[in-house]
């Protein structure tokens, strides 16, 4: 191996005991495959299995914590129905020496009441800012806190299920984020209004989420959140609101945040005036207190290099481990030079998609590397 990679293989151990063998980590990434009633899939097995060995830990796709929180495709962790299922996916994980983490989340009002059978729901009656999109309903009080008990449960269904850890996804707009947003929230009562308000369900999910931990697990269990720092909408998300949450957050019994955007190097998208790459920023802020996990556009391994180099401990890969799954082995044996850079036709079968995934990855022009129109052909 080439000596200047080897920070990116040094071992981290979390202040809960918890050890990763390295600091790559297996970003979670939408595979639209599980069955529809959210079993796991035996294409989604494989998909895992063929990229799992050699990073610190998989994170999984994001398994829904209510039937009304899906979207076509996603995982399920809604009732003790779904342990088995999910323990099959761990144990597949886990067989190739890796950690496996489950996401839980709930769609909210990105989601469509065609694929959950009724109206969407989240914070506010606000419908997101895309095209088409769906007006939500705005959930009760009591909703709020038997959606708040949805996760908790969740989180006991991924220790019995056997996963070493859950990530809460309160990023990527969906409803943790939508109750965090003062765009999607505009309620008036003791889930909405100030930003004091506003962060007291994605704190509420994190304490319900810990309790099951602390009763439930025998031994280190991970527990990481993922945030989004900042909205380009307005009134939206700013720096500051997620520094905010963040310094909440760090006194919960998290092991991680996981700051989720599009380019580990890309600098604020509300202030144009800022240069600075934001995780750069938000490590300098709260990244003594708790380890941060960057992401965004890390393909290669000097990429990697460079997101620690921003001080962060840890690097999460998405669409690079799609490409290469033989991503680390590749490193470790010195031939880097030899990671695929684009898909070409020959390499489909080896890659391992199932086949709701490739036609989800095909449908978004640009966002993985082809070198054909067509390579499933």
């Amino acid at each position: 191996m080439n000596v200047k990679y080897s920070s990116l293989f040094e071992p981290f151990t979390f202040k809960s005991g918890f050890r990763l063998d390295n600091r790559i980590i297996m970003a979670p990434m939408t595979t639209q495959s599980s069955f529809e009633n959210g079993m796991v899939t035996t294409d989604e097995y494989l998909y895992y299995k063929r990229r799992a060995t050699g990073v610190g830990m998989v994170i999984t796709s994001c398994a829904q914590v209510m039937e009304n929180g899906k979207f076509p495709g996603s995982l399920s962790v809604s009732s003790d129905k779904h342990i088995e299922s999910l323990s099959k996916l761990a144990e597949s994980i886990k067989s190739c020496g890796t950690k496996a983490i489950l996401q839980i989340f709930h769609v909210g009002r990105m989601g469509m009441s065609a694929a959950i059978g009724e109206q969407t729901v989240s914070a506010s009656a606000i419908p997101a800012p895309r095209k088409d999109a769906e007006t939500p309903r705005e959930l009760s009080t009591e909703e709020v806190h038997e959606m708040v008990k949805a996760f908790g449960e969740a989180t006991r269904r991924a220790i019995e299920a056997g996963f070493d850890g859950v990530e809460i996804h309160g990023a990527n707009t969906y409803l943790i984020q939508q109750f965090f947003s003062p765009h999607s929230n505009r309620r008036n009562d003791e889930w909405g209004g100030t930003l004091e308000k506003r962060m007291r369900f994605p704190l509420a999910v994190v304490q319900s989420a810990k309790e099951m931990i602390d009763t439930y697990s025998k031994k280190p269990f991970l527990f990481g959140y993922r945030i989004s720092p900042e909205e380009i909408e307005e009134p939206g998300i700013t720096l500051d609101d997620t520094l905010a949450l963040m310094s909440k957050l760090k006194k919960e019994g998290l092991d991680y945040i996981h700051v989720s955007v599009g380019d580990a190097q890309q600098s604020s998208i509300r202030n144009k005036e800022s240069k600075d790459a934001v995780l750069a920023n938000i490590q300098e802020e709260i990244g003594q207190d708790i380890p941060l996990i960057g992401v965004g556009k890390i393909q290669t391994p000097d990429d990697a290099l460079n997101t620690l180099e921003l001080g962060l401990p840890l690097v999460a890969i998405g669409r690079g481990l799609l490409v290469e799954p033989d991503w680390i082995r590749k490193i470790k044996d010195g031939n880097e030079t030899s990671i695929r850079t684009e898909i070409k036709p020959k390499d489909y079968k080896d890659l391992c998609f199932p086949d709701a995934m490739w036609e989800y990855v095909q449908s978004r022009p640009g966002w993985l590397p082809f070198s054909e129109s067509n390579p499933k052909k």
